[in-house]
C-alpha cells in the first residue's frame, strides 16, 4: 500500500479527521449493542424494530431541513455543532428509566440533531478538499478507526460491567463529537450562483441519472437494515458470545478502513458506476452467507470482510457521484437526499420489516 499522499495547502486534515473518529465512534457504540440494550430493558423484537427504525426514519427529513438552512445561510459549520450539541442534550434524556414512549420520543429528538451532522460534514470536507475530491476517503478513514475502537473496546466492556453502562459511553462520545465540532473551520464559500435556486435543484433531480443512484441507495440501505438492527441479536440467539460479535463488527470496519486507502487507486481505474455495481453484487452475496451460514465462524469472518465493499467501496463511489451530480450550493441538500433517502428511508424500511418479520 502506497503511502497517504500530502493533505491539499490549508485543508485542516487533523481537525475534520477528529469528528469524523468521534462521530463515527459514537455510530460503533450504538449500531452494535444498541439493539441488545433495548433488549435488556425489556423490549420485545417488535418494540426494537420500531425503535431502531424511527431514529434511523430521521434521516428523512432532518438532513434535508438541516441542509436547506445551510445553504440558504451559505455556511455549514454552525449547523455542525447546533446538530452536534442538541443531539448530546436529547441523548442525555436515554440514560434514565422509561417506557417505549419515553424511549421513542428521545430517539427521535436525538436522531433530528444528530443527523443534521453528517451530510453538513461531508459537504464541509469535499469543500476543503477543493479540486482534489478523491483524497476524501484519507479522512473519512479515520471515522473507520473510531468505529473499531468503540465496538472492539466495548464488547469485553460490556461482558464485564453490563450493558448498563452503553448509554454512558455514547453519551460521553457525543460530548466529545460536540466538542471536536467547534474545532473545525468554515471552508471558502462555494460559487455556484443560479446552482443554489429550487428550479436548478429541480432539474437536477429529474434527470435520470440522479434518479437511478438514489433508488440504488435507497435499496442497498434497506438491504443494511436487518443487518443493523438484529446482526447482533441474530449471533448471539445462535450463542456467540457478546465479545465475539464485537470484535466481528470491529473486522468489517477494518476492512473498510483497507479498502478507503485503496480507494483512490481503485478510482483512477474504474469508473465509480462499475465500483458500485461491484458494491451491489458482493452485498448480496454478503447477505447469502450471514442469512444462511452465520453458525460458522470461518463464514462468518468472510462475510465481514465483505463489509469492504458493501459499505467502503459503495459509500466512497456513491458519495463522489452525488458530489459530482450537485454541484456548487447544491452540496448540502444533494449531501442530505443522499443520507435522507438511502441512509434514511431505505434503512427505516430495512429495520421496520425486520423487526415486524423477526418472531
Amino acid at each position: 500500500m502506497s503511502p497517504p499522499p500530502p493533505a491539499p495547502p490549508g485543508l485542516p486534515y487533523w481537525r475534520l479527521s477528529l469528528f469524523y473518529a468521534l462521530h463515527f465512534a459514537s455510530l460503533g457504540a450504538l449500531l452494535p449493542y444498541w439493539g441488545l440494550y433495548l433488549e435488556g430493558r425489556g423490549f420485545d423484537a417488535a418494540a426494537i424494530g420500531q425503535l431502531m427504525a424511527l431514529l434511523v426514519a430521521t434521516k428523512i427529513v432532518a438532513p434535508y431541513l438541516w441542509g436547506w438552512l445551510a445553504d440558504l445561510r451559505g455556511r455549514r459549520m454552525p449547523v455542525v455543532r447546533v446538530g452536534a450539541l442538541g443531539a448530546a442534550l436529547a441523548f442525555a434524556a436515554l440514560v434514565t428509566p422509561g417506557g417505549f414512549g419515553w424511549v421513542a420520543g428521545a430517539m427521535l429528538l436525538f436522531g433530528a440533531f444528530w443527523n443534521a451532522c453528517l451530510p453538513q460534514m461531508e459537504a464541509v470536507t469535499f469543500a476543503h478538499l477543493g479540486s482534489r475530491p478523491q483524497r476524501y476517503a484519507r479522512v473519512r478513514l479515520w471515522g473507520s478507526l473510531g468505529f473499531i475502537a468503540a465496538v472492539g473496546g466495548l464488547g469485553p466492556a460490556l461482558d464485564r460491567w453490563g450493558l448498563e453502562l452503553l448509554p454512558w459511553v455514547l453519551l460521553g462520545l457525543l460530548g466529545a463529537s460536540a466538542a471536536a465540532a467547534w474545532a473545525v473551520p468554515e471552508p471558502p464559500p462555494a460559487s455556484g450562483g443560479e446552482e443554489g435556486n429550487g428550479v436548478r435543484l429541480g432539474r437536477t433531480l429529474w434527470r435520470p441519472q440522479v434518479l437511478a443512484l438514489l433508488l440504488v441507495c435507497f435499496l442497498m440501505q434497506a438491504g443494511h437494515g436487518p443487518y443493523y438492527t438484529f446482526y447482533s441479536i441474530h449471533l448471539e440467539a445462535l450463542g456467540h458470545p457478546r465479545w465475539l460479535i464485537g470484535q466481528l463488527w470491529a473486522l468489517g470496519v477494518a476492512a473498510e478502513v483497507l479498502l478507503f486507502l485503496a480507494m483512490p487507486a481503485l478510482v483512477r481505474r474504474w469508473a465509480l458506476s462499475q465500483l458500485l455495481l461491484a458494491s451491489l453484487l458482493l452485498a448480496a452475496l454478503r447477505w447469502v452467507l450471514v442469512g444462511w451460514l452465520a453458525g460458522s465462524l470461518p463464514v462468518l469472518v468472510a462475510a465481514q470482510l465483505l463489509h469492504a465493499a458493501t459499505f467502503g467501496l459503495y459509500h466512497g463511489a456513491a458519495i463522489q457521484m452525488i458530489h459530482e451530480l450537485f454541484p456548487g450550493r447544491l452540496q448540502g441538500r444533494g449531501q442530505a437526499l443522499y443520507s435522507g433517502l438511502s441512509f434514511g428511508a431505505g434503512g427505516a424500511l430495512g429495520s421496520w420489516a425486520a423487526g415486524a418479520l423477526w418472531e
